[in-house]
């Protein structure tokens, strides 16, 4: 075979031919890998279209600095590419761009961070010097950083017919009674429990504040408003364990994520002489009515059948239980500030939830800051260092600091 190949092309060319092979091989593969790198990279820019593209939209916003060594790395291993090498470098250029993106963007929110939450929350009274928080609002080396989960201790709190219902809690390291934050997850109110995402937690008692990570009762089994009732059995059971658990029961926020904002802004809306001072909100379901109106892609989420299974039907079959869950329907003058946490790029609740809140707030001068991250998407809070993971951090803290003592 080889002989016959020699008939026709000179040996010298055909040396060459195959020394070549090796490279164009390289060459074709280095521009594959930057071609999927630089499509991941537009989910910082683009909304996930799917399910596990929103997942990967986590990883890329919020741990971009893997993908951007991941990219620096092939750059760097292209210079003999051969034929692709202006087009894969190009390429990865641009994903670079769009990886660094997050960062940049965290950066230039955080320095501006201290002195807009001052001002929007001047009506709450002069807050605390800021070098009282030793967290800076986004630095780059915290990127590289993990974060710690310190020990709790779980307690029932309340017995529903067969479920017992718990709390997990973390002790802040003080003899005397301090404010107490109340977290409720999230999970479409049909899963996830008190474990999640416990680092925020743990940050939160180490400067000074007793957590309550709460479980409630979840749909389809139980409906709204049973997961606020909890809420109150929790902050009952609180009340009558403060002096043991060290709380101060004048000074609770509630702080919930997703489905669970919704509970935590309803509870801190509706339910009286609790001692709730305040409610933060991570990219919560403000508006029920709206929301149904406008749902997610069925290719991420069936956000209709969640809100059924939780409001006991669809809209038009009980359209007076979406008005009763719908926590901005229930903001008047009296009600509590409020920390509001969302992402642009959020393909679960749309950010017009918390549009519409900041409005609600504004038209009853409810003292509030709306913490806008646009590359950020449901969740991004997963990793606590990254970009949106820093800047939600620091945002709580220095709303904890305005509202409670």
């Amino acid at each position: 075979m080889m002989n016959s190949f020699r008939n026709y092309i000179p040996r010298h060319q055909l040396e060459n031919i195959l020394s070549s092979l090796p490279f164009t091989s390289y060459s074709m593969v280095r521009l594959i890998l930057l071609i999927i790198i630089f499509l991941a990279s537009l989910l910082v820019v683009f909304k996930a279209p799917t399910y596990h593209l929103w997942l990967l939209a986590i990883m890329v916003t919020e741990y971009s600095v893997i993908f951007i060594a991941i990219t620096i790395l092939l750059l760097l291993t292209g210079w003999w590419a051969g034929k692709y090498q202006i087009a894969g470098t190009l390429i990865g250029i641009a994903a670079l761009y769009f990886f660094t993106w997050p960062i940049i963007s965290a950066y230039r929110i955080g320095k501006s961070l201290p002195a807009d939450m001052a001002k929007a929350l001047d009506m709450c009274g002069s807050l605390p010097n800021e070098s009282l928080i030793k967290r800076s609002p986004f630095t780059l080396s915290n990127l590289f950083k993990g974060a710690d989960v310190q020990p709790y201790k779980t307690f029932t709190y309340a017995n529903c017919q067969d479920t017992n219902l718990t709390l997990d809690y973390y002790a802040a390291p003080t003899k005397g009674k301090r404010p107490c934050v109340v977290v409720i997850h999230g999970g479409s109110w049909s899963s996830g429990d008190s474990k999640q995402l416990p680092e925020l937690n743990t940050y939160l008692a180490r400067a000074g504040y007793q957590v309550a990570s709460i479980n409630y009762r979840l749909a389809p089994r139980w409906k709204s408003p049973a997961p606020v009732q909890d809420v109150a059995e929790a902050l009952n059971y609180l009340h009558r364990h403060a002096d043991e658990l060290k709380i101060d029961t004048s000074q609770f926020v509630l702080l919930g994520r997703s489905a669970g904002a919704q509970v935590a802004l309803l509870a801190a809306y509706t339910l009286p002489n609790r001692g709730i001072k305040a409610v933060i909100d991570f990219y919560g379901p403000a508006d029920m009515v709206w929301g149904y109106s406008v749902p997610a892609s069925k290719l991420v989420m069936d956000s209709r059948r969640v809100m059924a299974n939780y409001l006991g039907g669809y809209y038009p079959q009980v359209p007076h239980n979406y008005a009763a869950s719908s926590p901005i329907a229930f903001v008047n003058r009296q009600s509590v500030p409020a920390l509001i946490i969302h992402g642009g790029n959020d393909v679960l609740v749309a950010y017009e939830h918390s549009s519409r809140l900041d409005n609600k707030l504004q038209q009853n001068a409810i003292p509030h800051y709306w913490l806008r991250l646009p590359w950020a998407t449901h969740g991004f809070d997963y990793h606590l260092n990254g970009p949106g993971g820093q800047l939600s951090t620091y945002a709580v803290h220095r709303f904890l600091q305005a509202v409670v003592n």
